[in-house]
């Protein structure tokens, strides 16, 4: 079939014009694609730079919010919460002086930090709301370190071991736990003891009664006075007790749980905390910590390195 001029001439029209669209088409895609891109970077980028200033923001925050231990430094003074009724770690002499194995601690460490110690005494059982309600600045006075007292206290190292015990009169025939079986048992209210008999159920429910006292030198004169059968508490308070006073009380060899001592801050108060700590790594280094643990114990019973 022949095609006339004219209409070789239409063709040709049409068919340029298609190569044209078509490669205004590829030239737009392409145009759309790189634009899509270049913005999809920028958004990324300004996505990590927002990223990157929200968290140097917030590490700012926290860094300003702990003022702990410039507050501390400023008023001159660390106030340190205490049961004043818990030899050897903390108690009143006959010269109705506080005293005691954590007090020298603290006396050494506010002293290397320039300040002065204020000993505040407190309702045990209430110390974690004392600290919390800034009453005191820290809890220093055999304060045993548990995973739940770790979700509202912020701990130094432990710095001593210790042992819950039973402590029975000489004369009481009671040699192991399974002896106490619908016996008195009595402790401190608030203290590790309470939380070591709750995680020993068995045992708990074969005595005939708890009773909760104030502190641990009401509980030894209920046991001297036979209304109670014997006393859960602190190794290293039982044992110093008994030593001191001479009395006739054994230590059961069996333990209801090992813990440690730490000193206990508000979980906010990580600057006072962290200078604590190193002071008494330091004394750890140069001999003082070992010093003073002998004064008390006659021996090196102290573990924060």
């Amino acid at each position: 079939m022949k095609i006339s001029r004219g209409m070789a001439l239409i063709l040709a029209t049409v068919i340029t014009g298609s190569l044209f669209i078509t490669g205004c088409s590829a030239t737009t895609k392409t145009t759309t694609a790189s634009t899509t891109a270049a913005v999809a970077t920028t958004a990324a980028d300004t996505t990590a730079a927002a990223a990157e200033t929200t968290a140097a923001s917030a590490a700012e925050t926290t860094a300003a919010a702990d003022d702990s231990l410039a507050k501390v430094k400023a008023a001159g003074t660390l106030i340190l919460g205490l049961d004043s009724a818990f030899p050897p770690m903390g108690f009143i002499n006959d010269k109705n002086e506080i005293v005691g194995f954590d007090i020298d601690l603290a006396k050494e460490v506010t002293s290397r930090m320039g300040i002065e110690l204020k000993l505040q005494p407190i309702d045990w059982s209430s110390n974690i709301l004392e600290l919390n309600s800034g009453n005191i600045d820290c809890i220093w006075n055999g304060f045993s370190i548990s995973e739940e007292r770790k979700a509202e206290v912020n701990f130094t190292d432990a710095y001593m071991q210790n042992r819950q015990v039973v402590i029975v009169r000489g004369d009481s025939g009671i040699n192991t736990l399974a002896d106490m079986a619908g016996k008195t048992l009595c402790l401190q209210a608030g203290s590790s003891a309470s939380d070591a008999l709750a995680s020993n159920a068995d045992f708990k429910a074969s005595l005939k009664e708890v009773v909760e006292l104030s502190d641990n030198v009401t509980a030894f004169m209920e046991l001297e006075g036979k209304t109670s059968d014997a006393i859960l508490m602190d190794e290293i308070v039982a044992a110093y007790y008994i030593k001191q006073n001479a009395k006739d009380y054994k230590i059961l060899d069996e333990s209801l749980a090992d813990e440690q001592y730490g000193v206990g801050f508000r979980l906010a108060d990580q600057s006072l905390r962290d200078e604590v700590n190193n002071q008494l790594k330091a004394m750890a280094a140069d001999g003082t910590l070992a010093e003073i643990s002998n004064t008390w114990f006659g021996k090196d019973v102290t573990v924060i390195k």
